[in-house]
């Protein structure tokens, strides 16, 4: 079975349109960009115009590559206070030099559709998230909407990064999967993939997950953007391999990326409806 992450996308933000037109409210997200990655922009670019179909307003602050860490605060908080403002995104990875941490740490829990500030993922390893990352979150829904049990299941993430593979973890917890986290120092680390029910790799490496690594009938989840040797989007996972073995498996492109979109786009309207709610009390 093909995860088809573009048609789950495309479901859930119809859905989401409805709800922004039924609640009345004008939800807005704000983006912040530095410097000129052209995969930034464009990654930038696909949040607009998902804002733009779903009903949500938005706006972009770019600054030069050149910029401080103390200025990348200054737009921060500008948008922190700006009443009219839901959500903040601040365009990861920034460049090299500035204090990612003290960026993310900047920007208001409330305001934090992407769900890095260590409010929201304390909540999150907590058991009662508010704002999760996008991409776990996303890989969630598919998980959801294809009807894949998770409750009991063995499942192992190869990859241990804040915004993708701890969150994931611990949103697998939550729904009483028995969770793995693979890394560069798991030793064995076919074995441990061989024995997932539910396997997840972000890892960033072309096609490094072959069928000799997973188990008959798991189900794949691949999250890595990456370039094959002819140029090729591709992800971690060698998926014309792969099929075949596996019994439900996500591609690159139109798996888990849509998605990742989907779920911002949710995550700005409910900070709409909780800042609507006056529901502080969540911080």
């Amino acid at each position: 079975m093909i995860l088809d992450g573009k048609a789950v996308s495309e479901k859930r933000l119809e859905i989401l349109k409805e709800k922004i037109e039924e609640s009345g409210l004008y939800p807005r997200l704000a983006t912040v960009i530095v410097g000129e990655d052209p995969a930034s922009q464009m990654y930038v670019r696909m949040k607009h115009r998902a804002c733009e179909r779903v009903g949500i307003g938005s706006i972009g602050i770019e600054l030069p590559a050149d910029a401080t860490t103390g200025r990348v605060l200054e737009a921060v908080t500008r948008l922190n206070d700006d009443p009219d403002i839901n959500g903040i995104l601040v365009q990861l990875p920034l460049p090299a030099g500035l204090d990612t941490t003290r960026v993310i740490d900047a920007v208001a829990p409330g305001k934090d559709v992407d769900g890095f500030h260590p409010c929201n993922l304390g909540r999150l390893f907590s058991g009662s998230p508010v704002f999760s990352p996008c991409t776990p979150q996303g890989v969630m829904t598919i998980l959801e909407e294809y009807k894949i049990p998770i409750a009991g299941k063995r499942a192992v993430i190869v990859g241990r990064s804040i915004d993708v593979g701890r969150p994931m973890a611990a949103l697998l917890l939550n729904a009483d999967a028995t969770v793995t986290i693979c890394h560069s120092k798991t030793e064995n680390l076919a074995a441990e993939m061989q024995n997932a029910d539910i396997l997840i790799s972000a890892i960033g490496r072309a096609k490094f997950v072959g069928p000799e690594m997973v188990k008959e009938g798991a189900t794949v989840i691949d999250v890595g953007i990456n370039q094959d040797e002819q140029g090729r989007l591709c992800g971690d996972v060698d998926f014309e391999a792969v099929k075949g073995r596996a019994g439900a498996i996500t591609p690159v492109p139109g798996g888990v990326g849509p998605m990742t979109i989907a779920t911002l786009m949710e995550n700005t309207f409910r900070a709409a409806k909780m800042r609507t709610c006056d529901n502080n009390t969540v911080w």
